[in-house]
């Protein structure tokens, strides 16, 4: 069982909506992922140093940071930048998907979420990622 974990790509979900948690967590396990979860920005630092995600899905609007500006952190971060950002959020302007994209994601879905399009976006990421680190 541990063997088979640590192949599984891990994703933390980074919202501060339990319920929005709980439901993407549900349905990305189906999809064969590890998945974390973390209520803030604090929650979700110290979950990175416990156990390093491959992809972090981020909502915009959260209590004590928003995600813009935890995005924008995590991208300085020399231990941790590297790792892809997914905004998900109910914010759908054009401004706010320039603003995440400028904080360094490498895309933007809008609530309610199209979860075949997102779990399809998640592995491009990490197949991009490990054809970079095959180089």
């Amino acid at each position: 069982m541990a063997e088979e974990r640590a192949r599984r790509p891990r994703v933390i979900i980074v919202d501060d909506d339990r319920d929005t948690r709980e439901m993407l967590t549900l349905a990305l396990e189906l999809e064969g992922f590890d998945v974390g979860q973390a209520a803030n920005g604090l929650r979700l630092i110290s979950a990175m140093h416990v156990d390093r995600p491959d992809v972090i899905l981020l909502d915009v609007m959260m209590s004590w940071i928003d995600g813009f500006e935890l995005c924008r952190a995590i991208k300085k971060n020399p231990t941790f930048g590297d790792i892809p950002v997914i905004f998900i959020s109910a914010r759908k302007s054009a401004e706010d998907e320039r603003a995440g994209r400028d904080a360094g994601a490498v895309d933007y879905f809008s609530k309610p979420l199209d979860m075949d399009r997102l779990v399809a976006r998640i592995w491009e990421v990490l197949e991009a990622r490990a054809g970079a680190t095959a180089v």
